[in-house]
């Protein structure tokens, strides 16, 4: 099962799939998380990218997807479709629409965040609040010209983790049955000679107990 999180700069991108990894854990799932890439070259160089340089971007964070390993759930904190909306905004280029939708289309499930949230400040990679509403736009335009099903998170806090995980349970609604954690099983089938309670541990000392 592979998640991508979408979405325009400080919508919680980063928040909601660290909180995804840890409640899909949490249900005993392996779950790999794949950073964004942007952020990590952005703190290496001390600037963001150049035109020239948004390919890189691009394929290096489809990379790091296609690497994860294949038993586990992957939540993807962007994918190059991101790189490519940027690459329209700041560069007024689409060279990289087709590799992002084609890329986008591994995806199981897309969630994009939504524009509810207060912008923050963070860094070289973030422009202002003015870039977000054309951001999502742009967004949403190439998802929908790849054919490309979505879902929009909104709320804040646990709320947004848990609008999240139904949207997630809307795009896959058989997978997500394996979030419902089963009550255990009970230990004994039959009750215990000593008390009559079928989950009491003394058959486990039983044995030692036993001349």
């Amino acid at each position: 099962m592979k998640i991508a999180l979408l979405g325009a700069e400080s919508t919680g991108k980063s928040q909601l799939a660290l909180a995804l990894t840890t409640h899909l854990r949490a249900a005993g799932l392996t779950v790999h998380r794949v950073d964004e890439y942007l952020r990590e070259w952005c703190d290496t160089h001390n600037r963001t990218p150049e035109f020239e340089e948004q390919q890189h971007i691009a394929e290096t964070q489809m990379a790091h997807v296609l690497a994860a390993p294949a038993h586990a759930v992957v939540i993807a904190d962007t994918t190059p479709l991101m790189t490519a909306v940027y690459s329209q905004m700041i560069f007024n280029d689409h060279s990289l629409d087709a590799l992002a939708l084609q890329h986008q289309a591994v995806f199981d499930i897309t969630l994009l965040t939504g524009l509810d949230l207060a912008w923050v400040s963070d860094g070289l990679q973030r422009v202002g609040a003015h870039v977000r509403e054309p951001v999502d736009q742009k967004i949403r335009h190439l998802l929908a010209q790849g054919n490309l099903p979505y879902q929009v998170v909104y709320g804040t806090g646990e709320q947004r983790l848990e609008n999240a995980l139904f949207c997630i349970g809307r795009q896959a609604p058989q997978w997500a049955k394996q979030l419902e954690r089963p009550e255990p099983p009970t230990r004994w089938r039959g009750p215990c000679e000593t008390c009559g309670d079928g989950d009491c541990e003394h058959r486990l000392f039983r044995g030692l107990l036993t001349p």
